[in-house]
């Protein structure tokens, strides 16, 4: 599943992913505060990072400037 639509918008999944990925945030910690399953989370976060929106350090995620900007609309 997508995270960002064609016209380059965020889905409400993806919305959730960001708003749960704070600050240096497991994949796990992610799905429990998002309310995805883990395995959608994985692909969301791979799709996000490629995109810019998150950072991996230490495997854990955190939002970028970017995702900041995307996530407030």
């Amino acid at each position: 599943m997508p995270c960002i639509t064609p016209d380059g918008k965020l889905t409400e999944s993806a919305k959730k992913i960001l708003s749960a990925a704070g600050d240096l945030s497991t994949p796990d910690e992610i799905s429990k505060a998002a309310g995805i399953p883990l395995f959608r989370v994985r692909s969301s976060l791979r799709e996000l990072g490629d995109a810019g929106m998150l950072e991996e350090i230490d495997e854990k995620f955190r939002r970028t400037v970017l995702g900041e900007e995307k996530l407030k609309g």
